[in-house]
């Protein structure tokens, strides 16, 4: 159900625009009721951005299976292929949902906001490849969040180039242009 509404929920931001649409709109095309929508979703922004809740879980299970002799740096690029999985497996799609998040200021704010709440995930991930201790060393905080943002800025070329530019190749791009952070 949840994942049925979420597509309904972009589909109808899609179409009519993000601002344009309530929740009650979203309610009314899933055909259920406000209150069971709201028990699914705390906003339309959670609804239309529910696929991006799951990658961080299949991040950290890709950086954790990395090779133990594999740099961090290294290691944090394999494992982001999880995250643009979806961008090559359905370019299309993958393009509209980036462009619909990018043009609406309240889903990028909530789509950062989610990714900010990786952080922690990603950098204890990285702290137990390295065996490091708690507090999590500070130069394992800055890998975990640059190669975040890494993405970010591919995603960011990839969708002004319309998507024709490889993505794959822009975050190796990104990744190669700050070394071995």
């Amino acid at each position: 159900m949840k994942s049925e509404l979420s597509r309904l929920a972009f589909d109808l931001a899609s179409q009519n625009g993000f601002e344009k649409v309530t929740i009650n709109d979203l309610a009314e095309a899933g055909g259920v009721s406000r209150s069971t929508f709201l028990r699914y979703f705390r906003t339309k922004e959670d609804a239309v951005l529910y696929a991006i809740d799951a990658q961080i879980t299949e991040l950290v299970n890709a950086l954790l299976a990395r090779p133990a002799d594999e740099s961090d740096w290294t290691a944090l690029r394999h494992a982001l292929d999880t995250v643009i999985e979806p961008y090559r497996r359905d370019p299309a799609s993958a393009l509209a949902m980036t462009r619909l998040v990018q043009n609406s200021p309240a889903l990028y704010a909530r789509m950062l906001e989610k990714q900010h709440s990786w952080w922690p995930a990603l950098t204890e991930a990285l702290a137990d490849r390295n065996n490091s201790l708690r507090p999590v060393p500070l130069p394992l905080v800055v890998k975990a969040t640059t190669a975040l943002v890494c993405l970010n800025i591919a995603l960011d070329h990839w969708t002004a180039s319309d998507g024709e530019l490889d993505l794959e190749g822009l975050l190796n791009e990104a990744f190669a242009t700050l070394g071995g952070v």
